[in-house]
């Protein structure tokens, strides 16, 4: 059975496998304008997983 702090890990591990796969595609495959987004929402998706592991043990 998963308690709070292991979906917290869990959805944190997801969002950094996800960020770093959205700064990949802004740095690799959209390297015009775009790219910039891409990076920019995988910078986002750390700062919420950052966030989320703050929150375990908290909840």
């Amino acid at each position: 059975m998963m308690n709070k702090n292991t979906v917290l890990a869990w959805a944190t591990f997801i969002m950094i496998i996800v960020g770093l796969g959205l700064i990949a595609l802004g740095a690799f495959r959209y390297y015009e304008i775009a790219g910039w987004g891409f990076a920019a929402v995988g910078v986002g998706f750390f700062a919420i997983a950052w966030v989320f592991n703050a929150l375990k043990g908290r909840v």
